[in-house]
């Protein structure tokens, strides 16, 4: 009995099988992660909505030149997906965002500082001794003035942010994962080939059919692919942060288009004989490429348009890490004198505390 692989050869077309698997292992995680980021912040303002839009249109157009130009069924099977995958985050937009195709550039909110409680946002034109930022200034007890009464802070410590070496180390492992299944997702596949028979090809030039509408939806949907980048790549640069944005969502649409564009380019000839005469392979071979040419142009100029993004998200956070040491050392001043202020108007009060009228408050 032969082992099972015994009957699995690694050629071009088992390279093109295993890349077109593990792109669309790729294709179906690519939106769990902005679609948990969403949930999580209860907010889509980080996505352009026109971006979502634009990218569904050239969907559609994508499954219409797949099809009628008859192309791989890996590219026809993602096509398909890539549409409902848009369907679902398109939805979630306009649940969080209302029914709107404008994008507003709008900052992330800036989390409270914890000596203001988890609603409290002091900033410039707050009261130095407003009562609605003083969470902490609760009414006094007498149990609280029990030397016999310890006072027990209930403010849970924040947990620290991962460190840099964690993020990258968890989404390594996720993409290894992701490639795992891609790969075991081909292999379970070819091993149901086994035994069974095959169809024969019909090799040559002519087996390449060259469909004018095809290729006419080929172009537009690659046209509205790169078209769609702009809106956000726009609405970062508005914001200046891409804060909300989950850099694993662009993490597997590059590995997507990289792993999509090689099981493309992983193609051997089939010439019309056993034997190819001289010149038969490479003229195949360009036909090949030149049926596949726009959609090879739609996943090469996206890849490099997410890259941009890319090159936003470390401008922006390089940015992040050096503007906010000016800007927290005003935030720490304000908060810091505010406390003074506060300790010296407890200190100030030397009376007896039943001839205070006050009593009910901790000034």
């Amino acid at each position: 009995m032969a082992p099972p692989l015994g009957n699995l050869h690694l050629d071009v077309d088992a390279i093109s099988g295993i890349c077109g698997s593990i792109s669309i292992a790729c294709w179906v995680i690519v939106l769990a992660p902005q679609l948990i980021a969403n949930w999580r912040s209860a907010s889509a303002e980080a996505l352009s909505i026109q971006f979502v839009i634009v990218w569904l249109v050239g969907d559609v157009f994508n499954i219409a030149g797949a099809v009628l130009q008859r192309v791989l069924p890996t590219m026809i099977i993602l096509a398909v997906y890539y549409a409902l995958a848009d369907v679902v985050l398109l939805g979630q937009c306009f649940y969080y965002r209302g029914f709107t195709l404008r994008d507003r550039a709008l900052t992330p909110t800036p989390k409270p500082s914890p000596a203001h409680g988890e609603d409290g946002h002091a900033n410039e034109g707050s009261a130095l001794l407003g009562d609605n930022h003083h969470p902490e200034r609760r009414a006094s007890d007498w149990a609280a003035l029990s030397p016999a009464v310890p006072h027990i802070s209930h403010t849970e410590a924040t947990p620290p942010p991962p460190t840099a070496l964690q993020t990258v180390a968890w989404n390594a492992s996720i993409v290894i994962m992701v490639f795992a299944a891609g790969v075991l997702g081909w292999f379970l596949g070819e091993q149901a080939k086994v035994g069974g028979e095959k169809e024969p090809t019909r090799g040559g030039e002519d087996a390449l059919a060259f469909s004018v509408w095809g290729q006419f939806f080929g172009y537009l949907c690659a046209l509205f692919y790169i078209a769609s980048r702009v809106p956000q790549l726009i609405l970062n640069y508005r914001r200046k942060t891409t804060e909300g944005l989950s850099m694993l969502f662009f993490i597997f649409a590059c590995l997507g288009n990289v792993t999509y564009v090689l099981s493309i380019f992983a193609y051997e000839p089939q010439c019309e004989h056993i034997h190819c005469r001289p010149g038969e392979a490479g003229r195949i071979y360009g036909k090949y490429m030149l049926v596949n040419l726009s959609w090879l142009a739609g996943a090469l100029v996206t890849l490099l348009m997410d890259l941009v993004v890319f090159g936003q998200y470390f401008h922006y956070n390089s940015v992040d890490q050096d503007e906010p040491l000016q800007h927290h050392s005003d935030a720490d001043l304000f908060f810091d004198g505010h406390r003074r202020h506060q300790r010296d108007d407890t200190s100030c009060d030397h009376r007896p505390l039943l001839q205070r009228g006050d009593s009910g408050h901790a000034l």
